[in-house]
């Protein structure tokens, strides 16, 4: 049974986890292929009940699915162990999440050079969430990373940590000025106290995703940050340190792209992005204002407040080619009710000459100034919509026109934060 990719198509925060958890209901598995803990998801079950995850894959809420974190991740133990806790407390049945064996562990000196070296970055800092996750995967490409499956096997965890900790100490002390990490606490910490607490939940992944594959189950493969945040396609430097495309849920589940035949792209009917780095489209103004406090656009690990603009049809296009997106999920249109007008950002402009795709060059991207198409607004409170001619007109041309820019059909639409606050239109 071919498996389904749900991937971010903006700059991350396009509300993937009310989705992941919607499709959820006609899976058997859900993935969560790449990223950490720096990404959150925010999920309402039907009466309203609010879960903020970080590394718990969506489909947790559903007795039927099996949720796992894929090989791909970076996992901080203590931090997935103690969101496992607060569901379970909240009467969610964890027992079925499963760990990859080859996800890689977040350890202290990750997160303390996280700290030290976006601090010492200054004006040109990156905007991490100083938790450790690009460090970790530095130490993952570098061959010095230290894997869930090494927790099990003291000898070889000692091993490994020794080699690495005498490095990093080395750097924070002599670079940084910083204390060094302590090798017993690590130790400790790491195999006494939450291996055997993360143990029950430890396999090999890979394996258990195909066998679902193989008996004709549904599989749902699950990213974290978007497209624009891509180690390779985003806007580098300000970007993640993984792939969060749907190329990386190949990798970082372990399938290959033949099993894949559905690849659903999440956008927000604005855009807003975290941190430093190039926003075309960027609102500064009160209308900006008005999508952030009604959009409650507030990061669900951090709270710090996005960056909102308008939507960009640009960056959608070439969110669909490199993702091959089948079909598009439309978020928060709702937020937009109130507002007169409408725009589109549909081409940029520079230097008198007209740009449609995508450009390759960061420098580019910093100068362009975005072309407009602007749409009259609907004025009208879409949150009780449960069917497409619900829809005022103008909410629906506005729909269609984003459909005949990014080339792709948008079949379901968010109007709200609940559960069942979508419509669905075609497919």
């Amino acid at each position: 049974m071919p498996a389904t990719v749900l991937v971010g198509t903006q700059w991350g925060d396009e509300g993937k986890g009310r989705f992941t958890d919607l499709f959820a209901k006609e899976m058997h598995v859900v993935v969560r292929y790449q990223g950490g803990h720096n990404a959150g998801h925010t999920l309402v079950t039907p009466d309203g009940e609010r879960f903020a995850l970080q590394l718990v894959p969506s489909g947790i809420l559903y007795d039927h699915i099996t949720p796992v974190i894929g090989n791909g991740v970076v996992v901080d133990p203590a931090v997935l162990l103690s969101e496992v806790d607060v569901l379970t407390r909240r009467g969610i049945d964890c027992s079925r999440l499963r760990v990859s064996t080859n996800a890689h562990l977040i350890l202290p000196y990750h997160q303390a050079l996280d700290r030290v070296t976006e601090r010492y970055l200054g004006k040109n800092k990156l905007g991490t969430t100083k938790r450790g996750i690009g460090p970790a995967y530095a130490d993952k490409a570098s061959r010095v990373g230290l894997r869930v499956q090494d927790l099990f096997d003291r000898k070889i965890f000692e091993q490994k940590l020794d080699v690495v900790l005498k490095e990093k100490n080395a750097l924070l002390a002599k670079v940084y000025n910083q204390l060094p990490i302590d090798r017993e606490s690590i130790v400790r910490s790491y195999l006494d106290e939450l291996a055997p607490q993360l143990e029950p939940y430890v396999c090999d992944t890979v394996r258990l995703v195909h066998d679902a594959l193989d008996i004709g189950q549904n599989v749902l493969l699950e990213g974290a940050q978007a497209t624009f945040l891509d180690l390779d396609h985003g806007t580098y430097p300000f970007v993640t340190s993984s792939n969060p495309v749907a190329g990386g849920a190949c990798t970082g589940a372990g399938v290959g792209p033949l099993h894949i035949d559905r690849v659903v792209g999440v956008a927000k009917a604005y855009v807003t992005r975290v941190g430093s780095g190039p926003f075309p489209t960027e609102l500064l103004d009160e209308t900006g204002k008005l999508l952030v406090e009604r959009g409650h656009e507030y990061g669900t690990n951090t709270g710090r407040e996005r960056r909102p603009g308008w939507f960009d049809a640009v960056m959608l296009r070439h969110a669909v080619e490199l993702n091959s997106l089948s079909e598009v999920a439309l978020t928060k249109l709702d937020v937009l009710d109130p507002l007169e007008t409408v725009k589109v950002c549909v081409a940029y402009e520079l230097d008198g000459r007209r740009i449609e795709h995508w450009p390759d060059n960061q420098s580019v991207l910093h100068k362009v100034t975005p072309i407009y198409e602007e749409l009259p607004g609907w004025r009208t409170d879409l949150s009780s919509a449960t069917e497409a001619h619900h829809l005022p007109d103008a909410a629906r041309r506005y729909v269609e026109m984003l459909e005949a820019q990014v080339g792709v059909p948008i079949h379901l639409i968010g109007v709200g934060p609940a559960r069942d606050q979508y419509v669905q239109v075609g497919g």
